[in-house]
């Protein structure tokens, strides 16, 4: 459960309350140029405290690299990774030890294991996250030299939502606002929404989506290891998500095939597709168009409210969450869709050219 991907990998530990969250990075090609200034970065996107309406947990997220680097480049050995944790208050936890949360792993990881950690949800928290986005940073450095880019946004908050047709807007926008919304209009309703929802002690969901630009023909492999079933794999293994679809996913279903067909066609010497129905993936390998994906999230299992539920005796009783949590996860997971997305290509392109030999 703890090991990502196939040549490149991550082996990651850590717990939401423990003395640090960490990973190992195996298959990382020698000779990538690490930007230290990026890779932190990718993590100050993800930590908490950012704004008003996610948690306030106040954490640096100051990402140590203990291996695999040297002279400014990767070596092509194992890099190992560590982010201590600063500001945990396991105290706000303590009525919880005994009880089952409702919709979190509490139950589910007790009977698995026999034990769990009831401080901030241990391994099934969140925080978790800090390793895939490290993790993410580096395949993102790799996948630039190949000339593939990987950008999230929030797409839909509740019942707000921009249109699918991710062309329509403008990615430069996305980093300008707390909701991380390519329409800073939008992205304020989004806003106003998260923060009523917070203030009655409540929580919302929504969809993430994900381009990926520039991937060449040919990543991916037919039948169990296709490209998209991997990319449905990592963006399920994210806390809280409870959808993946990809090109036109659901709402084709409702076309016929005349509609719904990417027509080829040829010029100069290039093969294309009109339209981009299936998402720049079919048979399982990319075809060369944008690789395109929605992920949902639901609302966090964590209110600021009495709930019901039932103790590790199964008396019924009713709780109310302390400390400090996210009324709405989208916020924050945008670099984690990109993390994971940026860890299966950069495995299918490694494993393409082991193919090919």
């Amino acid at each position: 459960m703890n090991k990502f991907g196939t040549l490149f990998t991550l082996t990651s530990f850590g717990e939401s309350h423990g003395v640090a969250v960490g990973g190992v990075i195996d298959g990382m090609p020698a000779g990538i140029a690490v930007d230290m200034d990026f890779i932190q970065s990718e993590l100050n996107r993800r930590k908490p405290g950012q704004s008003s309406i996610v948690t306030q947990r106040k954490e640096n997220d100051k990402v140590e690299i203990l291996s695999g680097v040297f002279e400014g480049v990767t070596t092509g050995t194992s890099i190992g990774f560590v982010v201590y944790n600063t500001n945990m208050k396991s105290k706000d936890y303590e009525n919880l030890r005994n009880i089952y949360r409702p919709s979190h792993a509490d139950y589910t990881y007790s009977q698995h294991y026999g034990v769990r950690d009831h401080r901030g949800g241990g391994r099934s928290s969140a925080r978790e996250t800090i390793a895939r986005v490290v993790a993410g940073a580096f395949a993102k450095l790799a996948l630039k030299e190949l000339g593939v880019r990987i950008t999230a946004y929030t797409s839909q908050v509740g019942d707000i939502e921009l249109d699918r047709d991710y062309k329509k807007y403008d990615f430069s926008l996305i980093e300008t606002n707390a909701v991380r919304c390519p329409d800073v209009e939008v992205a304020e309703r989004m806003s106003d929404l998260i923060a009523e929802v917070k203030r009655e002690g409540d929580t919302i969901g929504g969809v993430i989506t994900c381009v990926a630009n520039g991937v060449p023909v040919g990543w991916g492999e037919p039948v169990f290891d296709k490209l998209h079933a991997k990319l449905g794999s990592a963006m399920l293994g994210i806390n809280a998500v409870k959808g993946f679809e990809y090109g036109m996913g659901f709402a084709g279903v409702a076309n016929r095939g005349s509609q719904m067909n990417d027509v080829f066609v040829c010029e100069d010497g290039k093969v294309s597709t009109l339209t981009n129905n299936s998402g720049g993936i079919q048979g399982g390998i990319s075809n060369g168009e944008d690789i395109y994906f929605r992920v949902a999230f639901k609302p966090v299992a964590t209110l600021l409210q009495p709930i019901d539920t039932v103790d590790v005796d199964g008396n019924k009783v009713s709780v109310t969450a302390e400390g400090r949590h996210d009324p709405c996860v989208l916020p924050r997971a945008v670099p984690v869709v990109e993390a994971m997305a940026a860890m299966v290509l950069l495995d299918s392109y490694l494993i393409s050219k082991t193919v090919r030999l």
